[in-house]
């Protein structure tokens, strides 16, 4: 191949990276020997009801696909989530984290500024997590806004829809339930509101985060986890067992 073929090729590919940021915030990407696809969550999620044309949104109709492509593409290695979230819709950004926990690739979680509200969940959803020393999360009990039923139903909804989230949380990351809720339910930080704002160090040292980190830190770990993955059938192949010679 020669370097004016070389230098169309590496133009091709930065055209088609550009559009795939453009079009969908995501693009496919490596160093040759691993290919991962960077996921981006920013803004608001939206989830049912289409939010104002000036809000940033990330869109679940839109992830969703991306994400089963991702898991069913075979030159794709692994994933890496950047995240950068107020929150949003609650039923929405539950489900994009119940697809990342159930994937088999390799996936790693990175806070840059903040993952606050449903980005806490999303955020501990991949197998390993990290979180910029300058990203903040907050973790609040369930809210609704609008005009809401006031009958002891629509109490147990939103209680029912908690005990949900605070189990997806606990099971995918070092953080008790007990301290999950005591740190939702904290009424002496927030003017406005009830919960607790977690730095960086402080969203490790709770347990919620797996280590603090930049981007270089969470491609090395996503590598280290893609290469562990390509070793695995090596070491369990065994020659086929011999079949016992037939007695005449």
């Amino acid at each position: 191949m020669n370097e004016e073929t070389r230098t169309e090729n590496r133009e091709e590919k930065q055209e088609r990276q550009t559009g795939q940021i453009f079009d969908t915030g995501s693009v496919v990407t490596g160093n040759g020997s691993h290919c991962i696809h960077c996921l981006t969550i920013i803004g608001q999620i939206e989830g049912h009801y289409i939010l104002p044309s000036q809000n940033k949104t990330t869109k679940y109709e839109h992830v969703i696909p991306q994400l089963v492509a991702i898991e069913e593409a075979q030159d794709i290695d692994g994933l890496l989530i950047i995240l950068n979230t107020v929150g949003g819709d609650v039923e929405a950004g539950l489900a994009l984290a119940e697809l990342v926990a159930g994937m088999k690739k390799p996936t790693v979680s990175l806070v840059l500024g903040g993952g606050h509200s449903i980005g806490v969940p999303l955020a501990v959803a991949a197998k390993y997590s990290f979180i910029a020393p300058t990203a903040t999360m907050t973790i609040h009990p369930v809210r609704m806004n609008g005009m809401l039923l006031g009958v002891p139903q629509t109490l147990d909804y939103l209680q029912r829809m908690q005990e949900r989230i605070t189990k997806f949380v606990v099971q995918n990351s070092k953080m008790s339930q007990e301290r999950f809720y005591e740190l939702a339910m904290n009424t002496q930080e927030l003017v406005m509101d009830v919960g607790t704002v977690l730095d960086g160090p402080e969203a490790v040292s709770e347990g919620l985060i797996d280590s603090l980190g930049c981007l270089s830190s969470a491609i090395d770990c996503l590598y280290g986890m893609i290469d562990k993955v390509k070793e695995k059938p090596k070491k369990t192949e065994q020659k086929p067992a011999k079949r016992p010679a037939k007695k005449s």
